[in-house]
């Protein structure tokens, strides 16, 4: 019984639109109305700004996280990471915005963080170097994913000082994950290959200002 309010909780934890919640609270707008209508960090940025998108962010994060260290803190003998799986689904289907959520990026990440935080800032490394480096958020996103998919499985090989130990459970999780960040960035495979995907305004290639 414990295990499966915990999994409630989790999934409840992720179903929190954080972004949804930010925009009506202070802004008296709902983003899903707004740009690419996702709920997610991305869109909060672009549409409410920079301190609201950040906000988001740490938050989408932070739910991630604590779902993963449930099992932790009331101590349940179990992978954390079906905890962190909970807070993606609700993260992406969440309860409290008709079922419909972000494309579960950060939420991921929170997901590592909790699990193992070194992990967790390599990958953030290779998502801020393809970021750098395409300057397109969609990209790191898409690359990102694929590449530390591919990490789960190398690194407890090469690099143990990063991750120890295989586990199987977390490559499947990483690789499920990406094909769905792939399926959720569809259209912006769409804008990439028709040259108009949106651009953040650092990296190699920035996003042009108006004059």
């Amino acid at each position: 019984m414990k295990i499966i309010l915990l999994f409630v909780v989790a999934y409840l934890l992720g179903s929190i639109p954080s972004g949804v919640w930010i925009g009506k609270v202070f802004f008296q707008k709902d983003i899903r109305d707004y740009g690419s209508g996702n709920t997610g960090t991305t869109n909060t940025f672009r549409v409410l700004g920079k301190k609201a998108g950040f906000t988001v962010f740490v938050m989408d994060v932070l739910k991630g996280t604590c779902a993963t260290v449930l099992p932790l803190i009331f101590g349940v003998d179990i992978n954390p990471l079906w905890f962190g799986i909970a807070a993606i689904l609700g993260h992406t289907f969440p309860i409290f915005a008709n079922f419909k959520g972000g494309k579960a990026v950060a939420t991921s990440a929170g997901m590592l963080l909790g699990y193992h935080p070194l992990f967790f800032l390599y990958s953030a490394a290779i998502f801020l170097i393809i970021l750098y480096l395409s300057s397109m958020v969609s990209v790191a996103s898409m690359v990102g994913a694929i590449l530390i998919t591919i990490s789960t499985i190398i690194l407890p090989l090469v690099l143990p000082a990063i991750l120890p130990q295989q586990d199987w459970l977390l490559t499947a999780i990483a690789f499920a994950v990406s094909v769905f960040i792939i399926f959720r960035h569809r259209e912006n495979i769409q804008r990439i290959k028709k040259g108009t995907e949106s651009r953040v305004s650092f990296g190699l290639h920035p996003q042009k200002k108006d004059k």
